[in-house]
């Protein structure tokens, strides 16, 4: 009987600490759905905890990631209508801009070097860099997209080729 109880207990306790451990650095979202709820949970907010739990504790498993700082992360975007599609996430849970505090500067302009980089690597002419604000927000998270429809992809390195 006892046996019984104490799997479940165990298991809720654990479940307790990974969580917590996950979306320690995360910025507080209400779980509460009140009447006139400023920042209630969305789906988009949801998503936007998930990926920043994801950034922050397991980045090397991020799908299309091209360029990774020790702040940041780009991936190419998994629906892209440009030739390119980049978006930038900072390693460190930001709502939006209007969220940006004194602290996560360097985050945000880690995120600008990133995209930097990559439009002289791509030889981009033509581009832009945007973000949404919250209600634009399909993720809340803040993450710029950098978007072209010019450049050139640099050669890829032949297997084995010295670099």
């Amino acid at each position: 009987m006892k046996t019984g109880i104490l799997l479940p207990a165990l298991t809720l306790l654990g479940g307790i600490a990974v969580g917590g451990y996950l979306f320690s650095d995360s910025q507080p979202r209400s779980f509460l759905a009140l009447s006139n709820c400023v920042s209630c949970y969305r789906p988009n907010d949801l998503w936007g905890l998930l990926a920043s739990a994801g950034i922050q504790r397991a980045p090397g498993a991020i799908p299309l990631a091209v360029k990774e700082t020790d702040r940041c992360v780009a991936i190419e975007h998994p629906y892209h209508s440009a030739k390119f599609h980049f978006v930038v996430f900072p390693k460190k849970d930001i709502k939006d801009i209007a969220h940006i505090s004194v602290e996560d500067q360097p985050y945000v302009q880690d995120c600008l070097a990133v995209v930097r980089a990559l439009v002289l690597e791509n030889d981009l002419r033509t581009y832009r860099v945007e973000t949404n604000g919250p209600g634009l927000q399909d993720v809340t998270y803040l993450h710029f997209h950098l978007i072209s429809s010019d450049g050139r992809r640099p050669p890829r390195a032949a297997a084995g080729a010295p670099q």
